[in-house]
């Protein structure tokens, strides 16, 4: 009879709260259950907080004034772990980020059930390249390294899989892709990007959320994209993160929006706003760049993240706040919908709408959109996820596929002097700071299982049928010994052939060595350490040397280029990264990587990029080239490609009508090969300085031995548009040239002339 009572009053329950019913409309639910909800309720679900675990750790090993200054952690000094799970259980917390497993996320959804109005949490992850930090799951390469793949398809599919690994673990909300256009070797955050051209990021920006959001992200293997970080912090003034920003409009329309506008037309439901300060504003109080260019003329329907502790510093670093609760007035008004991370958020905006600053209704829009996304998710329904599910998704033999074509089709030739690939007999030497650990794996990424990883000396030990020696000079770039730096030479004598593996490290386990990734800027690009003089002794010694890169961001390696036989740029290539490598090395995988981002000489050149105005380079350095080291698209082969008979269906046009373009490609080597075609456009004379050239389209085409296509672009005339004097985007009439080719250095463009009436 009992039993009977409860399962009544059960039905009863679910029956009056009608947001409960999952055959009701999202939008009649949304609206249901903000009837129901406190105003404290309501921004409880504005909240959110690092992982309980995470918090509990921190406790264990900080003290209480550790806590109070350690930005990094960002630890509650006031609100112990034990508090936090009782607001979760008041419902006073809307989300997580930080959530180190399975059985914690499943624990806080059950505590999140005892609620009153049993509203699930909304967990967010920085799954960058794959869930992993976390370990035990697919790490793909990192962002840098699949654009180097030019490949739209790839990238979206890497998404997809992330997606599903993700909801296995129990997380929904995906903190990338970041659009960000890195135009400053010296940021730290390069490798997390896809480059430094607004065209590339945008496709491959689109191509990422499409793969996670999977358009509506209504089903369990879906996740959430935010887009990042609003706005232009990859072009830091001083290379530092955070640093201000001072950019005309023209600059934010024409290089730094068009990604976001791009992700938002494609669907992205969440947004992250910058650290840094746009033109004197900072960017989490900015309520022209978010509300009415990303609300209101972009049509941007989803919610915005702050990053962390970003609402805090309009008051502690920025100064335009006098207090935090002057701080959180400011970015609700602002357009920001919740807040990372920590505690006094709450009763600051709880206070605000009580003295009549901030409207209930300025609630309601932020918190309805955080539920549109969680009864979208089916979070209402299934928060909670089966052990069984993970461990059937997670690591499973198609990601790891997956994986490993990234790495190869990612990694970029960038010197051959007739050296590769490889014979298999070959007696190789290897050595190298990042040449057996998992430095591959790249930012955003704690250490995996070893079983997991393969790194570059194993890739290479595996696949080779000859003698491989190997020297583990340490992993720490500042503590090459002399000794092992003399001992690396007199072992590379005994061998055919020495790789090198250098670059930087940007493995978060490392945090106060790494010399890459988040907060790790650098005033210089060279090799950091005695890494050179690794490389001076062994190339001394005769032996033909090969210099494996493993980096997250440019690295000016001059002496490595005019001295080294082969140079191979593989960035961050994850899991699979060391047998891509191997396989590259010894020709099972011809090379087809190109450069999303131009390598420049040394800091000096700073700026260098493709997409510069005339007048740019007018004058000369006194002491150095103006020419990069490696151009942006550019990436050798194992076989040699030719250009010609390119076309253009008509070449004279109205200002709005599309046309095609055309090119023969040929393979005239011997060996099958990717090549990536790359189309840029230059207005020729306009009425505000224009850039030399712009990559407008590109396709990745497979060409056996021999073999010619025609490939074909079809141009619409948006692609011929530009901001004038007024800020109008038009087509101006006149000519302009087209250019198709192998990259965008001149030498390897095919060129025609189009006019437009």
């Amino acid at each position: 009879m009992k039993n009977l009572i409860l399962s009544l009053m059960l039905c009863s329950f679910a029956f009056s709260q009608s947001y409960l019913d999952p055959s009701m409309q999202i939008n009649q639910r949304i609206t249901d259950l903000l009837s129901r909800m406190t105003l404290e309720e309501k921004v409880g679900q504005m909240c959110q907080y690092v992982g309980i675990e995470h918090l509990k750790n921190s406790e264990r090993n900080l003290s209480k004034e550790q806590m109070k200054n350690s930005d990094a952690h960002g630890m509650y000094p006031n609100l112990h772990s034990s508090d936090l799970i009782k607001l979760v259980e008041q419902g006073l917390v809307g989300s997580f980020l930080h959530i180190k497993n399975l059985e914690e996320a499943n624990y806080l959804q059950n505590i999140a059930a005892k609620s009153r109005l049993k509203i699930p949490l909304i967990f967010g992850i920085d799954a960058i390249h794959g869930n992993a930090l976390q370990r035990g799951y697919t790490v793909y390469p990192t962002p840098i390294t699949l654009a180097s793949t030019w490949d739209r398809e790839l990238v979206e599919k890497i998404s997809i899989q992330t997606a599903k690994e993700m909801r296995a673990a129990g997380m929904h909300w995906t903190f990338t892709p970041n659009i960000d256009i890195a135009r400053d070797a010296r940021w730290g955050r390069v490798g997390e990007t896809f480059g430094e051209d607004p065209y590339l990021v945008s496709e491959l920006g689109v191509a990422s959320v499409i793969g996670f959001q999977q358009r509506d992200f209504t089903e369990d293997e879906k996740v959430i994209a935010c887009i990042k970080h609003l706005i232009a912090g990859g072009e830091p003034v001083n290379g530092l993160n955070v640093s201000p920003m001072d950019v005309s409009e023209r600059e934010l329309r024409e290089i730094h929006l068009p990604s976001y506008k791009a992700a938002i037309d494609a669907g992205a439901f969440s947004i992250m706003t910058a650290h840094n300060e746009l033109n004197g504003v900072p960017c989490h109080a900015n309520s022209w760049l978010v509300n009415d260019i990303i609300r209101n003329e972009f049509g941007f329907k989803g919610f915005v993240v702050s990053d962390w502790m970003d609402i805090e510093r309009l008051y502690t670093l920025h100064k335009i706040a006098e207090s935090p609760k002057e701080a959180s007035y400011l970015s609700v008004k602002g357009g920001v919908d919740m807040h990372m991370h920590g505690p006094d958020y709450l009763e600051h905006v709880v206070e605000l709408v009580k003295e009549g600053r901030l409207y209930e209704k300025d609630i309601d829009n932020a918190v309805s959109k955080i539920l549109e996304a969680k009864f979208k998710l089916g979070l209402f329904e299934n928060s909670i996820v089966k052990k069984e599910k993970h461990d059937e998704i997670v690591l499973n033999n198609n990601h790891k596929q997956t994986a490993l074509e990234a790495a190869r089709n990612g990694i970029v030739l960038l010197k051959n002097d007739n050296l590769l690939p490889l014979n298999k007999t070959t007696k190789v030497f290897v050595t190298g700071p990042n040449a057996n650990n998992q430095t591959i794996l790249g930012d955003w990424a704690v250490l995996q299982p070893e079983e997991n990883i393969t790194t570059i000396y194993e890739g290479i030990k595996t696949l080779s049928n000859g003698k491989v020696s190997f020297l583990d000079c340490g992993e720490d770039f500042l503590t090459i010994s002399d000794k092992n730096i003399k001992l690396a030479g007199k072992m590379a004598k005994k061998s055919d052939v020495a790789v090198v593996v250098v670059g930087e490290t940007s493995l978060r386990n490392l945090w106060n060595t790494k010399t890459c990734g988040e907060n790790t800027a650098r005033n210089n690009i060279k090799l950091v350490g005695k890494q050179l003089d690794l490389v001076k002794a062994i190339q001394k010694t005769g032996i033909p040397t090969i210099v494996v890169l493993v980096n997250g961001r440019p690295l000016g390696t001059t002496w490595i280029d005019k001295h080294c036989d082969a140079i191979i740029e593989t960035w961050e290539p994850g899991m699979k990264g060391g047998e891509a490598l191997a396989e590259i090395l010894f020709g099972d995988i011809n090379p087809s990587g190109k450069l999303p981002i131009t390598i420049p000489r040394n800091v000096g050149q700073l700026q260098m990029i493709y997409n510069h105005k005339p007048s740019q380079y007018f004058r000369k350095y006194y002491d150095d080239t103006v020419e990069p080291l490696y151009p942006f698209g550019f990436g050798l082969s194992y076989t040699k490609f030719k250009y010609s008979d390119l076309k253009l269906e008509k070449k004279i046009i109205s200002k709005d009508e599309p046309f095609k373009v055309s090119v023969k490609v040929k393979n005239r080597g011997n060996v099958i090969g990717d090549e990536i075609v790359q189309l840029y456009i230059r207005d020729e004379y306009s009425s505000v300085t224009r850039p030399v050239k712009e990559l407008k389209d590109f396709k990745r085409i497979t060409l056996k031995q021999g073999e010619e296509k025609i490939v074909e672009f079809m141009i619409n005339p948006d692609k011929l548009a530009f901001y004038n004097i007024a800020m109008k985007k038009i087509v101006e009439p006149g000519a302009f040239q087209i250019m198709v080719g192998s990259s965008s250095l001149d030498g390897d463009l095919q060129k025609v002339q189009l006019i437009v009436n």
